[in-house]
């Protein structure tokens, strides 16, 4: 695949794939999704990568889903093409990054918006800069229970998780370390070699042992019930599109969120 909507390099052992579409916040395409699972699938059969940074060129890692490409390619789904089609692209695309077999990193600046704050928190790591911020408007906006991978209770736990998705709140990089969410903060001007860094001492392990560390490690998290708090939210996401109430706020929320993924861009 010819990518023109992502980046891929190899940086000795690490593979960086960033989002490539700044001036639209790197707002997530059907195009850019199959050209981020591409690039983790060459990354993954590629035995010199042993670890694989997510991140986005220019000032933010990502808007969230691009809007306008879902209406104009999905306008007219019914709730049962959208349960279809989310199921192997955003919920998909988002086990995918869970799934892989080796450890992956996020490397945030800016705004981690919705769809975008879904891809950052699939990765084993988040590394933020002091700029970044992290924001999951759309139960405000759209009337919907929140983006299709609740990874949120996972990630940042229950009581904040709650405040953080009832709110609509926007989430600072040093809250959400704070919150646990975020590994480590730092100046926008490390972001890249702190990542980097990062990655590169983490490649230095076995990779066999590494890969079945995190294997185990995802297993604990199922073990707790995490893939099965996935599926269920996946489907009670898909119903809450599709109720009257989200048909009578659609309009005035798809025009909130377009305007702050224009502000976004800025």
């Amino acid at each position: 695949m010819s990518y023109t909507e992502i980046t891929y390099e190899i940086i000795g052992p690490v593979a960086r794939i960033c989002h490539n579409r700044p001036k639209q916040a790197n707002a997530e395409t059907e195009n850019l999704l199959a050209e981020l699972d591409d690039a983790l699938e060459k990354a993954r059969k590629d035995d010199n990568v042993r670890v694989v940074v997510i991140g986005g060129q220019g000032k933010h890692f990502s808007a969230g889903h691009d809007l306008m490409d879902g209406m104009e390619h999905r306008g007219d789904y019914t709730p049962e093409q959208h349960w279809d089609w989310e199921s192997e692209h955003y919920l998909g695309n988002a086990l995918r990054i869970w799934d892989f077999p080796k450890p992956t990193i996020a490397q945030v600046q800016g705004a981690c918006i919705a769809g975008g704050f879904m891809v950052a928190n699939m990765c084993d790591m988040v590394i933020a800069s002091d700029d970044a911020f992290f924001s999951d408007p759309v139960c405000h906006s759209l009337a919907a229970a929140s983006v299709e991978t609740l990874m949120h209770p996972w990630v940042m736990g229950i009581r904040k998780a709650k405040e953080f998705l009832f709110t609509g709140q926007k989430l600072s990089a040093q809250d959400a370390k704070e919150w646990g969410m975020v590994n480590h903060v730092v100046a926008r001007d490390e972001l890249e070699q702190f990542t980097l860094d990062l990655a590169n001492r983490i490649a230095k392990a076995p990779p066999v042992g590494l890969r079945m560390l995190k294997r185990s490690i995802n297993r604990s998290a199922d073990i707790m019930g995490f893939r099965n708090s996935i599926m269920a939210h996946f489907d009670t996401h898909i119903l809450s599109t599709s109720t009257a109430e989200h048909f009578e706020v659609a309009s005035a929320g798809m025009d909130a969120s377009l305007a702050a993924a224009k502000k976004a861009q800025s």
